[in-house]
């Protein structure tokens, strides 16, 4: 555990009404009585002067003391509410910073010392991360869920399940001779249960399409109108648009919000064969973005479009005089006059809100997904076992997932990277 005392601006930079400045650790109280004389009583706010070393005062500041293990961080932590003058806050931070055993926290260790005290476990704190990164009302709502303990009560739950089979597993054991599960004959069924309810978990959509974007990629061969139908629908120039095939070269990725959903929106090199080297590597990378593509927009041959399970086929410049009518089954369309694009927004708006979690239901993130893959396997392997000692082992690999899941072992290489992603004072 953590033994040294920590400190940073908790709000948003100055200029501010409000600068909060978050401190943490067992010297958390000794210094703010060495600022603002005394402290009130736990969780009660009370106004203070603040003083340096050399008692100049540096702010009037509304004042919070909160003891361990009931805070936050779950260790000892004061709060100081100054005003939020970038002078105001320099001079606190200063004054902090020269008391003997603390030090300015670094980015989202506040967090971490919530998730190594017990205050919140691991899917709480990958759900924070995702709520201090949403840009849209869904992004919130979801990551609020996760944030809240939405996902960490139900896991609870099947940690509950899941203990008293492995009791009954070890009970069996113990006072049974026979190594048969026919000494519990509801273990494999109930197994087996929790195996298909893990299913009905895995088989939701995920967290990625609604925290990074449902990825919308648009394809087709050289000069078929990719790049204007991305800036239309963009509403702006993000992409170079000119006659000269072969203009865009990689892709171009462009975020947006469609009704609130959250997309990616993919400019691709026109599909080709080549001599020019450059040329041939955009084609490639190309092939692999429509490979990787949530929403596949197709600008040509609807005959030549790649297999995708979610395939929308265009009949670009549907405007010009010489093009001939549209194929069955494609969508006219026209950058140029605005033909056909209120139809296709609605189109990928329905699209991408299949690929998204209902609102208010929970959604796994891949990490979660691949530790609840792994639980479902061990469980399956539990159900189909004839022996008992073979089945609690299975029951036993099948808890030590959950425990990964939730932070309790297992995850010390990727906490950096992910703590690393809250900002300085969360």
């Amino acid at each position: 555990m953590p033994s040294d005392t920590i400190f940073a601006l908790a709000s948003g930079r100055p200029p501010a009404a409000i600068g909060l400045i978050r401190v943490s650790g067992p010297l958390a109280h000794a210094a703010g009585r060495r600022l603002a004389g005394t402290l009130p009583g736990p969780r009660r706010a009370a106004l203070r002067p603040l003083r340096d070393a050399a008692g100049h005062l540096l702010d009037t500041a509304l004042v919070l003391r909160f003891d361990a293990p009931a805070s936050a961080t779950g260790e000892d932590s004061v709060e100081l509410h100054c005003h939020g003058g970038r002078a105001v806050v320099d001079a606190v931070l200063a004054a902090l910073a020269a008391l003997d055993g603390l030090r300015l926290a670094e980015p989202g260790e506040f967090t971490r010392r919530a998730f190594e005290h017990g205050r919140i476990d691991l899917t709480e704190a990958e759900g924070l991360a995702d709520l201090l990164e949403a840009e849209t009302e869904s992004q919130r709502r979801a990551a609020l869920l996760r944030a809240e303990g939405g996902l960490r009560r139900q896991i609870a739950a099947w940690q509950d399940v899941l203990l008293g089979l492995s009791a009954r597993a070890e009970a069996a054991i113990d006072y049974v001779d026979d190594d048969d599960l026919g000494a519990d004959e509801g273990l494999a069924h109930d197994c087996g249960a929790l195996a298909a309810e893990l299913s009905e978990w895995l088989a939701r959509p995920r967290a990625e399409p609604l925290r990074d974007g449902v990825r919308i990629v648009v394809a087709g061969p050289p000069n078929s109108g990719k790049s204007s139908l991305v800036n239309t629908l963009a509403g702006s120039d993000r992409a170079i648009v000119s006659a000269i095939p072969g203009t865009t070269r990689d892709h171009i990725e462009v975020p947006l919000a469609l009704a609130g959903v959250p997309i990616l929106l993919v400019d691709t090199a026109g599909l080709r064969e080549s001599d020019e080297l450059v040329e041939r590597i955009g084609v490639a990378r190309a092939l692999g973005q429509i490979e990787d593509a949530d929403v596949l927009l197709w600008l040509g041959e609807p005959g030549d479009a790649p297999p995708h399970p979610r395939r929308i086929l265009l009949h670009p410049r549907c405007d010009l005089p010489d093009r001939e009518r549209a194929p069955t089954g494609t969508l006219e369309l026209s950058s140029a006059t605005g033909t056909g694009v209120a139809e296709l927004m609605e189109k990928l708006t329905a699209a991408a809100r299949s690929l998204l979690p209902a609102e208010d239901a929970i959604a796994l993130n891949r990490r979660q997904a691949e530790h609840l893959v792994a639980a479902r396997a061990a469980l399956k392997s539990a159900a189909k076992t004839e022996n008992i000692v073979l089945a609690a082992e299975w029951l036993r690999q099948a808890r030590d997932e959950f425990d990964r899941l939730t932070g309790r072992s297992g995850v010390e290489d990727m906490l950096d990277a992910l703590f690393g992603r809250f900002c300085l004072g969360k």
